[in-house]
């Protein structure tokens, strides 16, 4: 999968150190993942939330942080839309951001 916005990650996790090794191999897997759908995707992560437009949760370091992206199944292209604690999350809008 192609990942646009990895800087977003990046800059987040100089921020965050507990982020940056389970970071790491999150990026590492999606970015040799080919997914086509969310079957796919749920099979690699049981934990992910799937939620409308195509966007997609994905808890990262043992739930303390969540990763929102938007998933363009036939160009294999995933969009960070949001990267942040479990607490920000519960204060954005996944749906919208």
């Amino acid at each position: 999968m192609r990942i646009i916005s990895v800087k977003t990650l990046k800059d987040f996790a100089v921020n965050h150190s507990k982020v940056k090794q389970p970071l790491k191999i999150w990026l590492d897997f999606v970015e040799n993942a080919d997914w086509d759908s969310p079957a796919k995707i749920k099979s690699c992560f049981n934990t992910a939330d799937f939620l409308p437009g195509d966007r997609v949760v994905f808890n990262i370091g043992g739930n303390n942080y969540r990763i929102v992206c938007r998933i363009k199944y036939s160009y294999r292209i995933v969009y960070i839309r949001f990267i942040g604690t479990h607490n920000e999350y519960d204060q954005i809008d996944a749906k919208t951001v």
